[in-house]
């Protein structure tokens, strides 16, 4: 995993138990629920890119498609 910045963040308490609760609902880490919604924001804003998707799988070719192909 790539190196993390570290930083001290101030959270209104009651912020935090709701963050808390949702993290748990989510089995996350207060630290993982912060920058998965930071993430997600981010994306959506476009300050961060998408992540790119896999490819389709190629499919298999079968007996058909060979006899086909010759």
């Amino acid at each position: 995993m790539a190196d993390s910045k570290r930083f001290l963040l101030r959270l209104d308490p009651h912020l935090f138990e709701a963050l808390r609760r949702w993290a748990d609902d989510e089995l996350r880490s207060i630290n993982a629920q912060i920058e998965y919604l930071l993430t997600d924001q981010a994306r959506r804003a476009g300050r961060l890119p998408h992540r790119r998707s896999r490819p389709p799988p190629t499919p298999k070719a079968t007996e058909h498609d060979e006899a086909v192909r010759r």
